[in-house]
This record gives structure tokens, C-alpha cells and sequence, in this order.
């Protein structure tokens, strides 16, 4: 007999919802999974995946990150292990895994606060997303679980962000107040779509709608997570440093889904604010203005980051010896795209925008920067795309050395490493090669 209610939900409605046959047409990619970006920020692009790499999916549900990462690591020793206290969720992702011909994958059937007795060993990456602030006690299933990342591994958390999911408590708060939550569960999924329907739009959750999908997109699964969940709570920025970096001296590094830094700059979210003020927020410590930034926005429904035990884990800029590349899992953009938008622009200053992050900057091409973007294509290092820039005739006069250029290309570089878009590996670590259909 099921005696948690968390537990109960998840057997009865697996969440996400998802059908095992959509592998025969798409992949879906998990942000902080994606192993271009967890090398760049976690190993200092020097992590060769073609050696063996553990990965520990810890609340692994119907298998989005575990299907990805384990099609990352196809045809290498790597393992994924998809640990879930659902045996209704892991059926599902075992059947995604099987249409795959995914053989790369080890099954676990428990919960997250019984890793210390499982004798599973140590790994190299510890994805733990959309978990921890669905247990009972979050911090001891922490310090269960911190234990199994390797020393110098890195670990993926998801929380939700109190503030951004100011409507979703506010409507959760009504619906007990209505005794929803007293009903058959069916029961509960229709009066919560009859009120959803319902709502003027002064409602708190109706304003900020457009930032949530589930209750939408996602079924009644998806309703019952959002709406009418069992176990959940939220954090803020100051909470969030205070559990994991001063608790346990570990790094956090934020990066919002498919915005990546940009959300936890104040500057990003205040534009045309008097240079006074922004020259108040620049004074106030790193932490503070992620804090800021939160209150500014408004809009953080979650915080994703990642956790390491080093400081100095992210790719340097600044080494011919490192290959720049696009992601993978988001962006189809190439460096011939963005040197034909500097053509677009005559290649004088403009302001690049990417309407999916919301980045807006002004940023300078220079002499050589559509140049060196030209020759970005995932395989050149830094120092042979200097060399062939050199190599070109209208330019053998000028011989600009690899420090002049390093100078004029990181106003760029800058720019789309804060949204996670242009990334660096070492030279000495493969490339990820992954087919990734649209979604």
C-alpha cells in the first residue's frame, strides 16, 4: 500500500506526460544535460566523454533527462542511472529507452532518500531537476545524495522560484479553500479547469499565465502538478545560497532555461534605468544582485544551477587551445549566421537581440570579428581560426596577434556565453555528436 500522497500521484499520473512512440520522431533535450554546456561550465571543456562517465538521474520520472543523456553517450562506456520512487514512471522511460535501442541505461525503483543504502557508487554527474522540493525534507535527501558526486563531478538542480509562482500558490490556496482538494481526483482536475476557466483577468495566476505551460500543455498530469500537487514548495536566490553554498561550501552557478545568466543580472533587466542607480546595483555583492534581479524580474517561475565543490570549473576565454561551438540542444545557429548579420549591419555597431533570452547589447564588429565568426565551426580552435584570419591576403599586412584579437571578439563572446549559446571545449575533448530533430 502506498502511504505518500507524492508517491501515490506520481504511480497514478506520471508526469510529464509522455508517449514512448514520439522516440520514433523527436528527442528532447533537458537543458542542463546537455554535455557541451555541463563540460564548458563543469569541467573546464576538458571532459573527454568518449571515457567512461557515470550520470545519476535522481527522480528520473518519465525519462526526459535520462533519454538524453544516455543518447549523448551512445557508443561510450558512459552509464546513466534512472532512479525513481514511480514504477509507473520508469515503465514509461524504459519503453522510451527500448524504441531507442538504448542499452546504456541501469533502472533503480526507489526513492532519492534511500541512495546512501543502494551501493551505487560515486558519480561523475548527479542530475537532480524538479525534485527536492517535492520530499518531505529536502536538506536531509541533500545530504543523502551529495555524498555519491564525485569530488571533482558537478551536480544539476532545479527549484521552483517562489516568486515567479506567486499565482500558482495563490490558486492553489483557493482551491483548498474550495475543498477541491477533498474530491475523487478527477473530480479535482475538472472543478480546477472549470475555475481556470473562469478567472477574470485581475486573477494573480491569470496575469501570469504566459509564464507557465503545464496546466495547459500538459494534461491532466500536467494539472495535477501544477495546481493540485500533494508536496511543493519554492525558493528564492538568498535561500538557495544560504542551503548550498553556505551550508556546503559548494559554487552555484545559474542558468535559466534556454536564458542561461542573463536573468540574474539586474543590468539586463533595468536598460533605461539613470546610471546612477546601476552604478548602486553594480556595487552590491554578486549575490545580492542575483537577489535583486529576481525581485526585478518577477518572472524566475524556477532557479536551475548547477553545483560544483571547485570555483574554477568554467571553459577559460583567452586560450588558442580551445574550440568555441554553438549548443547543441537549442540553438541552430551557426558562426556564418551571426557573420552575415554583421554584413546585414555593414559591419558597424548595432545592437545584438536574441528575443528568446531577451539579450540586447550593443556590440561593436570591429575589424576582424565577422571574420573570426566565419571560421567558428565546432572543430577550429581559437588559434587556428587566428591563423587562417592571418592567412588571408587582405589581412597578411596587418598580422593582428592572437591577444588583439582575443580582446575584440570577447565583447561578443561575452555577450552569448551569458545565454549559454556560444560555448568552449579544450581541444583535447571530442565533440558531442548527437542527431537532434526538432521536438
Amino acid at each position: 500500500m502506498i502511504d505518500d500522497p507524492v508517491h501515490l500521484q506520481y504511480e497514478t499520473l506520471p508526469f510529464p506526460e509522455r508517449d514512448p512512440e514520439d522516440e520514433r520522431r523527436r528527442l528532447i533535450g533537458t537543458w542542463l544535460d546537455d554535455l557541451g554546456l555541463l563540460n564548458h561550465r563543469c569541467f573546464r571543456g576538458r571532459r573527454d566523454f568518449s571515457s567512461p562517465f557515470r550520470a545519476l538521474v535522481a527522480g528520473g520520472g518519465t525519462g526526459d533527462g535520462t533519454i538524453f543523456l544516455a543518447e549523448q553517450l551512445r557508443g561510450t562506456p558512459g552509464r546513466v542511472v534512472h532512479l525513481d520512487i514511480s514504477q509507473a514512471s520508469i515503465e514509461i522511460a524504459r519503453k522510451r529507452a527500448a524504441i531507442r535501442q538504448l542499452d546504456n541505461i541501469d533502472w533503480v525503483h526507489a526513492p532519492i532518500e534511500a541512495v546512501p543504502s543502494l551501493g551505487l557508487g560515486r558519480f561523475d554527474y548527479i542530475n537532480c531537476v524538479g525534485v527536492l522540493h517535492h520530499l518531505k525534507d529536502p536538506e536531509g535527501a541533500f545530504d543523502g545524495l551529495l555524498p555519491s558526486l564525485q569530488d571533482d563531478g558537478a551536480m544539476a538542480v532545479l527549484l521552483y522560484g517562489a516568486y515567479g509562482r506567486t499565482g500558482v500558490y495563490q490558486m492553489q490556496s483557493l482551491l483548498r479553500m474550495l475543498g477541491c482538494t477533498r474530491l475523487e481526483l478527477t473530480r479535482q482536475i475538472a472543478v480546477t479547469r472549470s475555475l481556470l476557466a473562469a478567472l477574470p483577468p485581475t486573477n494573480w495566476f491569470r496575469r501570469g499565465e504566459a509564464l507557465i505551460g503545464d496546466h495547459t500543455l500538459g494534461g491532466d498530469a500536467g494539472i495535477v502538478d501544477l495546481l493540485l500537487h500533494a508536496r511543493d514548495r519554492a525558493y528564492t536566490v538568498p535561500e538557495i545560497h544560504e542551503w548550498f553554498a553556505d551550508r556546503y561550501g559548494l559554487h552555484v552557478r545559474f542558468s535559466d532555461v534556454h536564458r542561461g545568466a542573463l536573468p540574474y543580472q539586474p543590468r539586463t533587466r533595468l536598460r533605461a534605468a539613470d546610471p546612477r542607480l546601476l552604478e548602486l546595483i553594480d556595487a552590491l555583492p554578486l549575490r545580492t544582485q542575483q537577489a535583486a534581479a529576481e525581485l526585478i524580474g518577477g518572472d524566475l517561475i524556477s532557479h536551475s544551477f548547477y553545483l560544483t565543490r571547485s570555483s574554477d570549473v568554467t571553459s577559460p576565454y583567452g586560450d588558442p587551445d580551445y574550440v568555441p561551438f554553438f549548443i547543441t540542444e537549442t540553438n541552430p545557429a551557426t558562426g556564418g549566421d551571426l557573420a552575415r548579420l554583421i554584413e546585414q549591419h555593414g559591419n558597424r555597431p548595432f545592437v545584438l537581440r536574441h528575443g528568446q533570452s531577451g539579450l540586447e547589447v550593443v556590440l561593436d564588429p570591429g575589424r576582424y570579428v565577422r571574420r573570426i565568426f566565419d571560421l567558428i565551426d565546432g572543430t577550429r580552435t581559437f588559434g587556428e581560426i587566428f591563423a587562417a584570419l592571418r592567412a588571408k591576403p587582405d589581412v597578411q599586412g596587418h598580422t593582428p596577434s592572437d591577444e588583439a584579437l582575443f580582446a575584440e571578439f570577447k565583447p561578443w563572446y561575452d555577450a552569448l556565453d551569458s545565454i549559454e549559446r556560444l560555448l568552449l571545449r579544450h581541444r583535447s575533448s571530442p565533440p558531442i555528436r548527437i542527431a537532434f530533430p526538432a521536438a
